[in-house]
């Protein structure tokens, strides 16, 4: 391929991008949404931030660790703990790195 075909590529990409998820927010701004999909719409977030959190702890080597030596996993569960405990989300990203570098200057990685 040529750089001016990749560059078409890319540009066209990105057009196609964007009014997929323009036409989407334009539509469902001028139509009334129901209600169970507007409250269903509102755990979209948590759901799709658990789906890129939850595979990078338990699967940090490309296979399932859930122990002890996990410890991406326990900084991530101590992080939990506070964000649950605080609601904080600049104090459960604090610990959870503090966890992390902690654990692994400790115990090595």
């Amino acid at each position: 391929m040529s750089a001016l075909s990749i560059w078409l590529l890319f540009v066209a990409t990105g057009l196609g991008t964007f009014l997929q998820r323009f036409l989407f927010i334009y539509l469902f701004g001028k139509i009334e949404m129901p209600y169970r999909l507007r409250r269903a719409l509102r755990f979209v977030p948590a759901a799709a931030l658990a789906a890129l959190v939850f595979p990078a702890l338990t699967h940090p080597a490309g296979h399932l660790d859930i122990s002890l030596h996990n410890f991406r996993l326990l900084a991530g569960l101590g992080g939990a703990l506070v964000a649950w405990k605080t609601r904080n989300v600049l104090l459960t990203i604090l610990v959870g790195m503090a966890l992390l570098w902690i654990l692994g200057a400790v115990f090595g990685t």
